[in-house]
């Protein structure tokens, strides 16, 4: 079977991984107000804190339409594909499921559409699985079967260096913002079916933090419970975090298996600069 694979936007890999391995990007909607970006295309992560900073405010994020999903599985199947996947965010947190999932029905089943339940890399590390399935020419269906197994497996948590983002954005409350500003407190954000949760509220530096995160993908480890295939660092403009967080994991897994990507402007208007997450798949 030759199938062609898609993914939205929010999966933050690398443009070249995307191109070497025939994956189309299906960029979500960044909006301020009159103006309209599609995410990583036209819009990148460093010129959205800018116009946040210049217009003081956040922008919204907004899923593509169901037109806009026949366009693309349309041009997949006139190429001469048999299949197409559609890897999508988080069904919890975008209506882009959905739309994906109607556009497919015009296609004579022939277009299958994958709820990750998930978001950034922990989208991106089943589409490596996606990539090595497609390659092994497994059909459109049987590679949604086992990315469905899959999904339950990723482990995707993230340290937030300001609850500020979240608060404006609707996500957090305005008892736990000043709290958690008054406490210096860096929540470590977790992925638990399809929804984001609290997990741990480490105090002080965001060092805390990010040995949080250190230590809760050590656990996983020493009860041998990783997947070490790719264990994934993702960021939004922290530099000096990932540094850190690098060094500390090649101490305790091959340097070969660590990736980093960055966040797009989807991920980073929700959970603001700073934000650093270490991601994986746990095994079964």
């Amino acid at each position: 079977m030759k199938v062609k694979l898609y993914i939205d936007s929010t999966c933050d890999m690398p443009s070249e991984y995307l191109e070497e391995n025939d994956v189309s990007l299906i960029p979500l909607y960044v909006t301020f107000n009159e103006e309209q970006y599609l995410d990583f295309e036209e819009i990148t992560t460093p010129v959205l804190y800018q116009k946040i900073e210049e217009k003081k405010m956040l922008p919204k994020t907004a899923a593509r339409s169901i037109e806009d999903f026949k366009n693309a599985f349309s041009k997949a199947l006139e190429n001469g594909y048999d299949n197409v996947v559609y890897l999508s965010i988080s069904s919890q947190f975008s209506s882009g499921y959905q739309n994906a999932c109607i556009a497919s029905e015009e296609f004579g089943g022939k277009v299958f559409v994958h709820d990750t339940m998930n978001l950034s890399s922990g989208e991106g590390l089943q589409l490596i699985h996606a990539v090595r399935m497609a390659k092994e020419g497994l059909s459109g269906k049987e590679i949604c079967e086992q990315l469905k197994d899959i999904a339950l497996r990723v482990r995707s948590q993230f340290a937030v260096e300001s609850l500020e983002y979240l608060y404006k954005g609707g996500r957090c409350s305005q008892t736990a913002y000043f709290l958690g500003q008054g406490f210096k407190i860096k929540p470590i954000i977790r992925v638990v079916d399809g929804k984001m949760i609290v997990y741990k509220k480490p105090i002080g530096k965001i060092t805390n933090a990010l040995n949080k995160l250190i230590d809760i993908f050590n656990g996983d480890l020493e009860a041998n419970n990783v997947e070490l295939g790719t264990v994934m660092i993702t960021h939004s403009i922290a530099d000096k975090s990932c540094e850190y967080l690098y060094n500390e994991l090649k101490k305790i897994i091959p340097e070969k298996n660590i990736m980093v990507t960055k966040a797009g402007c989807v991920v980073s208007s929700h959970c603001g600069k700073g934000t650093i997450g270490i991601l994986y798949i746990l095994k079964k």
